[in-house]
């Protein structure tokens, strides 16, 4: 294809992948789409060292990083915070919780994790403005090829950086007025993304949201997102007239993907009725696979979730140490398993190489067009 948008990320097929993994991001970028490198919760060193990596796997093809800068953001720190204070406001009634909850399911609460830890103390505190520029800091010295903002308008440092380094800055939405606002704030794309997708989530369809967002999106870019599993999704969301897809959950199945071999299992096991949009894992509403973790923040004696970031501080040593139980064997454990995912988990059959599943986008989109030519001869 040579789209506009195509020419803006030097890509020439505009199925962009959203990834927490840098093996899906380099796998993807060399096999003809784009990956996208989820940063949120990194350390800036972490980061570089990613970056670093994914630089010298992609042979010079376009990648980009997607940094969590949330514009309303319920607990703000100052400068020169750490985790530490962060860590500070959580509630004992809240610790109590879960190290019940875990322990109800043959998890040991108080067992050392090893590598990287999300309520490391001594860490930058996340999701704040200042770790944010410390991020970009260190995204703008790799030959990124966008840069994209989840929750809400991006900083106006990092549009007027992106700006500066002549890439396109991004941004998600999640009905039309956060689409207005947007554009009006001079992103150079907007990724429609709706309900049915996993992670942080609105409440309105794909199907709906993308028209939406393109009749006040000028001349803007719009990426379609939220349940996009195959080529010919693709080839409808395009035909509505966005010019190109963001993908997540689709990756999370692959066999370079972060997630642990119990989670992949459960994917591949479940239905789309099978997510939920819960506040259990990060304080704001994302759609993950339902679980026992789920179904007990709801539950009557749950203390309710915290504000972002502090429930994300409590529950993710929490879901490392689970993971770790689950795929030791333990069978309590694996009822607690969950990930953020889309009801496009519905559609995995199997795990499958990034490589595949790029190529089935690819051929699947060209036989949609195909049959969408045959209808009008």
């Amino acid at each position: 294809m040579d789209t506009r948008l195509c020419q803006m990320l030097g890509v020439d097929f505009p199925l962009l992948a959203f990834s927490h993994c840098r093996d899906v991001v380099a796998a993807v970028s060399r096999a003809g789409g784009f990956g996208v490198f989820g940063a949120a919760g990194y350390r800036p060193e972490e980061l570089d060292t990613e970056l670093r990596w994914i630089d010298a796997q992609v042979d010079g093809r376009p990648y980009g990083v997607d940094l969590l800068v949330p514009e309303n953001l319920p607990v703000r720190t100052g400068a020169g915070a750490r985790t530490a204070d962060l860590l500070a406001q959580i509630p004992d009634r809240h610790r109590r919780f879960v190290a019940d909850l875990l322990c109800r399911h043959g998890v040991d609460p108080s067992r050392p994790l090893k590598g990287r830890r999300r309520d490391d103390p001594d860490a930058p505190p996340p999701y704040q403005h200042e770790t944010g520029e410390a991020l970009m800091d260190v995204a703008f010295r790799h030959p990124i090829r966008l840069i994209a903002n989840a929750l809400g308008v991006p900083p106006a440092s990092m549009l007027a950086r992106a700006k500066e380094h002549g890439i396109p800055c991004a941004a998600l939405v999640g009905a039309r007025e956060h689409a207005v606002r947007q554009v009006e704030a001079g992103v150079d794309i907007l990724v429609a993304q709706g309900t049915e997708a996993g992670g942080h989530c609105g409440e309105v369809s794909t199907l709906v949201l993308v028209p939406e967002v393109l009749r006040v999106a000028g001349d803007v870019p719009v990426l379609a997102a939220g349940g996009i599993m195959t080529g010919r999704q693709m080839a409808g969301c395009m035909a509505m007239g966005s010019a190109g897809v963001w993908t997540g959950s689709v990756w999370l199945a692959t066999a370079e993907a972060e997630t642990s071999p119990v989670f992949r299992e459960k994917m591949v096991a479940a239905r789309s009725r099978d997510t939920v949009r819960s506040r259990g894992r990060t304080g704001k509403p994302a759609r993950q696979l339902r679980s026992a973790w789920t179904d007990a923040w709801e539950g009557p004696d749950s203390p309710g979730p915290l504000p972002m970031p502090l429930q994300g501080l409590l529950s993710e040593p929490a879901m490392q140490r689970v993971n770790r139980a689950a795929e030791a064997g333990h069978p309590e454990a694996w009822a607690l398993v969950s990930y953020f995912v889309g009801q496009g988990v519905g559609l995995v059959e199997t795990v499958q190489s990034c490589r595949a599943v790029v190529e089935s986008f690819m051929g699947e989109f060209a036989e949609a067009l195909e049959d969408m030519q045959r209808l009008v001869r």
